[in-house]
């Protein structure tokens, strides 16, 4: 599972030849907050902020987007709060420079980052959708948000030593770029094909303490590279 994550930078985006994004977006995103989606229209790729935890178009308001940050690629035609996107196949992929576990080390948590080594953005599968949530009498707040697809890891060389000892190991599915344009133009919930781990080669991963930063402008975020 994932709950902690860097989108992409603005120098990485500049290396994938992709849209400009039209929005400032935080530089690290927690369950609840935003991030950047990247989807197929009919018009072409297009950018939307989202709120990072998918709110189904049933929820009364965006505390569920705090359960709903990850969805099991197993269950995600079962579940209520996932099911209708996914027969809708609302995919995208959430693109990020690196994304945080915690490895239990003598007993205690600690926050190791994973990202690839060449420093290449990578693409995380994403389930989305867009609600409307009543924000007050007669009035209402259309929310897009979405979710990380995730898969089991048990056997992934990597991310089997994240997380509490036991037999559930989670991973988020990495979508290859030679495939992204496949995986965005999905026509079917069946999503199988793209279920397996990323190659451990080309990743790497450490230790990263949560670092003690004073609070900065969404703006100067944004422009920090």
């Amino acid at each position: 599972m994932c709950a902690n994550f860097k989108p992409l930078s603005l120098t990485q985006l500049s290396a994938l030849g992709l849209p400009e994004i039209p929005f400032e977006y935080p530089d690290e995103v927690y369950p609840n907050s935003t991030a950047p989606l990247l989807f197929k229209s009919e018009t072409g790729l297009e950018w939307r902020l989202v709120n990072f935890g998918l709110i189904p178009k049933w929820a009364e308001d965006k505390s569920i987007a705090l359960k709903t940050y990850n969805c099991r690629n197993e269950t995600i035609l079962e579940k209520p709060s996932f099911s209708e996107a996914a027969y809708k196949c609302k995919f995208g992929v959430i693109p990020v420079s690196e994304f945080y576990e915690s490895k239990y080390i003598e007993g205690k948590a600690q926050r190791w980052g994973v990202r690839r080594k060449d420093g290449q953005v990578f693409f995380i599968a994403a389930l989305y959708e867009i609600s409307r949530l009543n924000v007050g009498q007669e009035n209402e707040e259309i929310i897009r948000s979405a979710s990380m697809i995730t898969m089991d890891a048990i056997e992934h060389d990597m991310m089997k030593e994240f997380h509490v000892s036991g037999p559930v190991k989670r991973s988020v599915i990495v979508i290859p770029h030679a495939r992204l344009d496949e995986w965005l133009s999905l026509k079917t919930p069946n999503i199988q094909s793209f279920v397996q781990g990323f190659p451990v080669d080309e990743f790497e991963c450490s230790f990263v303490p949560k670092a003690k930063i004073e609070k900065v402008s969404p703006q100067l975020n944004f422009f920090d590279l």
